[in-house]
């Protein structure tokens, strides 16, 4: 029994996970939300997430695969992001979550998720005819409906994360140097009326400030710029953990969240920071292994998919972080604070146990496949 519990479980993964929940709850000791220790919030979510993983792990989730299935889950998930402008929460300028009371979620990080299975089951069953443009106007069909909801929250980072999760598979894919180029131009061009027509003042405000982060301190660049000076306040190893004075004196703004690495930066110092960007990459690498040694494009596919969603994350949070990216907003995966984000981020893994523990099943799927035509 013992035996088979190891077997099922893929212990890099887990041994790379679990210092950078280490480090996100060190970091949270100390803060409070309305007076609850965000710490102990935060460990009851790990806890919960972590019964999903291995739970997941255990059971054959070969089903999911069904065409119908996946379809199902995208509409129900582009229906909480419609559901969103009826009776959505606003907190801070973004209508981005139900608010429950005892707990929030947010339908865009189960939308990603779901793009990743979406995505995965088309080109897989199209692996070899993805070179037709007819091909890459569907996906991107599939892409850009729960984008431009997400885009009308507003909430600008994670439609970033679901364009890099779309682009990335369809790169993978094989798309030719002609479609890419076309992709390209689009993309300009959709950026171009959404500066024009789509962006809040605020949005634009990030953006001028990324092009020159020094121009509004205490205005659009106030995060940004406190955010640099954490950083680079820690030096090489740190100031000690509870001894950061940007993010203890609340002169970093959104310390728990957006900018925890800013956080953990100033108090474990560069070797702090770069020991939890070398677990990013070991989880990054074992994910896209995983895949590669699996039995079927699908499964191959949705690794690539789940490794485009970490290290997105990753490198918009942390680009925004010491300066070279706008603020958009993104959590630092398994590390910043946030219930939904860290149970959808466990069951990608969960789900990605199951698949490679069932590998050796032959993929059949006879169910009808009009939905994803």
């Amino acid at each position: 029994m013992l035996a088979t519990f190891f077997k099922k479980i893929d212990w890099w993964i887990v041994l790379t996970v679990f210092p950078l929940l280490s480090l996100s709850l060190t970091t949270l000791n100390g803060f409070s939300l309305s007076g609850s220790s965000l710490m102990l919030r935060q460990l009851v979510m790990i806890v919960v997430s972590l019964i999903f993983f291995f739970f997941l792990a255990f059971v054959n989730f070969s089903f999911i695969k069904q065409s119908r299935i996946i379809f199902y889950i995208y509409i129900f998930s582009v229906a909480l992001l419609v559901a969103l402008v009826f009776v959505g929460s606003t907190t801070k300028g973004a209508t981005s979550w139900f608010d429950f009371g005892a707990f929030s979620f947010q339908p865009s990080d189960l939308i990603k998720l779901t793009l990743v299975l979406l995505l995965a089951k088309y080109l897989a069953r199209r692996h070899i005819e993805i070179r037709s443009m007819k091909h890459i106007f569907i996906t991107g069909l599939y892409f850009i409906i729960p984008f431009g909801l997400i885009v009308l929250q507003p909430d600008f980072g994670s439609a970033l994360i679901v364009f890099c999760i779309w682009f990335g598979m369809i790169l993978v894919s094989g798309i030719s140097k002609k479609h890419l180029g076309l992709l390209f131009a689009t993309g300009f061009l959709v950026f171009v009326l959404m500066w024009s027509f789509g962006f809040k003042d605020y949005q634009k405000d990030r953006i001028r400030t990324f092009l020159d982060p020094l121009s509004d301190i205490q205005g659009a660049g106030y995060n940004a710029y406190q955010s640099v000076i954490a950083v680079g306040s820690g030096e090489l190893t740190g100031k000690g953990v509870g001894y950061g004075t940007q993010s203890r004196l609340s002169f970093l703004p959104e310390h728990e969240t957006d900018f925890i690495f800013a956080a953990i930066s100033e108090e474990w110092g560069f070797v702090g920071s770069s020991l939890m960007i070398l677990l990013f990459l070991i989880l990054i690498v074992r994910i896209l292994l995983i895949g590669y040694h699996t039995h079927s494009n699908f499964e191959l596919l949705f690794a690539v998919g789940l490794a485009m969603y970490y290290m997105s994350h990753v490198i918009v949070n942390i680009g925004m972080n010491i300066g070279v990216m706008p603020v958009t907003g993104v959590p630092l995966p398994f590390v910043s604070y946030g219930g939904t984000h860290i149970l959808i981020e466990f069951i990608g893994l969960g789900m990605l146990m199951s698949f490679r523990n069932n590998a050796r099943s032959l993929y059949k799927d006879n169910s009808p496949d009009v939905f994803l035509r």
